[in-house]
């Protein structure tokens, strides 16, 4: 025990109607990185949420540092040396890196006022002590992801952290970003002997950054593997449960004619800023092009405006011949276009309305689920949409119930069903499996490359760079609203990672 950071024992978490956490018992040990693996609804964030003090268990007990946890909050865990880095940062836009770093124990001058001097002194000494160089006077706002990262890692080491949660690290980085948190990670541990515990879907960082792996399914603890015995097929194949297939696209077929081009595209972001300058891009029956960009360099208002939620400012999109420039959303989609938009929750579903009318939105109007006009055939709607909550393995209590009462990643899995269900020509993918787990992204990706061999032409944004490789033809890269690299064959990572991050080499 004098090793153990964190003990679990038969720790179980029940909501109402659903056991998130199944009897664990779990040691996680001073000055490793553990990560944490399984799929969506297998109980790791509930289990990392508990340790934080943000659930209290049902029943079990926890020990951090050999000291039993009897009040689950926030505070106390943090004063027991916990700290979060949520997947989507909490920190103010508008404040400095050093105030948010400071925020709720700022040093204050006479107990009153706050000592920004002492706030930057704190901030940079912390930045300096830990290899996370950031400058404390520049507003979050400004700052890459990458950056925003470390002033997250930074606000919770500044707080005391001896262990760090970190959910979904490398959601938003750069090949370049990730190894350099990689970094950070072996250097705390190893100079400074802190627990850090990854929650992560990528199983290829799990293997390159972690000491030990813990795989949960259906709320329960399968194993822990020390990760030099692993490999990835065999943590999937824990993670499901049956062995995992999903190395086994297998593309058909050659690109045909041209059914999307983008000519000289510009738009503006809701600010009124330039957030797409001069874009041209073209995407052929039978292929995915793969846009690959950190968030926040053009890409959402680009898709936006080719799909008509949002107005260019110059330029044409073209969809099979036809100019579709500026026509609203239901327009674009009749002349041919499908689209699964990046935030689910905002655009993609509407959680008040059931599974069932999720899955009919777009075909609501069609005579098959109609009684002449406004009539529902109740019973032709259900049997629709029980058909795709089938193919599509969405897992909940059914097509009746809401869709804001699904997980994430079967929110996801009922905007995919719904945009595949069409047989639209051009399909437009965005985030596809974000918050999805392994055993969805490898249906998820497979239903991809089958609409790509049928002659779908597909344009493919994710900020998951494996995801980009493994699913396209051709890749472009986006760097402040600008094409910086087109690249076709045989290319690598830090290719990418270039134009990325504002190299212009093209490689075609």
């Amino acid at each position: 025990m004098a090793d153990t950071a964190v003990r679990f024992e038969h720790v179980s978490m029940a909501f109402p109607g659903v056991l998130a956490n199944d009897d664990v018992t779990l040691d996680i040990r001073r000055g490793e990185v553990f990560a944490l693996v399984g799929e969506n609804g297998a109980g790791k964030s509930t289990l990392m949420n508990i340790l934080y003090g943000i659930h209290a268990p049902t029943d079990g007990q926890v020990f951090i540092g050999g000291t039993e946890v009897t009040d689950f909050n926030p505070r106390t865990a943090i004063g027991l040396g916990v700290g979060m880095v949520h997947q989507h940062f909490m920190l103010v836009p508008s404040f400095t890196a050093a105030e948010n770093i400071v925020l709720s124990r700022e040093p204050r001058k006479g107990r009153i006022f706050f000592d920004s001097a002492a706030a930057r002194r704190k901030a940079s000494a912390l930045a300096e002590e830990y290899g996370l160089e950031v400058d404390p006077d520049v507003p979050v706002g400004q700052l890459s992801v990458g950056l925003q990262q470390r002033v997250e890692i930074l606000k919770t080491l500044y707080r005391g952290a001896e262990i760090l949660i970190l959910d979904e690290p490398t959601a938003v980085l750069t090949p370049q970003e990730t190894e350099e948190l990689f970094a950070v990670i072996r250097r705390v541990v190893r100079e400074k002997h802190m627990t850090v515990i990854i929650i992560t879907h990528k199983l290829y960082e799990v293997l390159a950054i972690s000491d030990r792996v813990g795989v949960m399914r259906k709320g329960q603890l399968v194993g822990v593997r020390d990760t030099a015995d692993v490999d990835e097929q065999t943590l999937a194949s824990m993670m499901v449960g049956r062995p995992m297939l999903y190395d086994t696209l297998e593309k058909t077929g050659v690109p045909g004619r041209e059914l999307l081009r983008i000519e000289d595209l510009s738009v503006r972001d809701s600010r009124g800023l330039p957030a797409v300058r001069g874009v041209s891009l073209s995407v052929r029956a039978g292929e995915v092009l793969g846009i690959a960009a950190v968030e926040g360099n053009g890409q959402s208002e680009l898709i936006e405006a080719i799909t008509g939620m949002r107005r260019p400012e110059s330029g044409r999109v073209w969809l099979q011949d036809r100019d579709v420039t500026g026509l609203d959303p239901g327009a674009i989609r009749a002349a041919g276009l499908a689209h699964v938009p990046e935030d689910r929750l905002a655009t993609g579903v509407s959680a008040q309305a059931s599974v069932a009318d999720n899955l009919l939105a777009g075909r609501q109007r069609e005579a098959r689920f109609n009684r002449f006009g406004f009539h529902r055939r109740v019973s032709t709607v259900e049997r629709y949409a029980s058909e795709l909550y089938e193919r599509f393995d969405i897992r909940g209590a059914g097509v009746r119930t809401a869709a804001g009462d699904l997980s994430g990643g079967n929110m996801q899995k009922v905007v995919i069903a719904r945009e595949f269900s069409f047989d639209a020509p051009v399909l437009i993918v965005a985030q596809p499996t974000r918050g999805v787990d392994v055993g969805a992204i490898e249906f998820i990706h497979s239903q991809i490359i089958a609409k790509r061999n049928q002659g779908c032409a597909i344009l493919l944004c994710s900020a998951d760079l494996d995801e980009v490789f493994r699913l396209s033809d051709r890749i472009v890269t986006l760097y402040e609203g600008q094409i910086t690299g087109q690249y076709t064959g045989v290319f690598s990572k830090d290719e990418i990672g270039l134009g990325m991050t504002g190299g212009n080499r093209e490689a075609v």
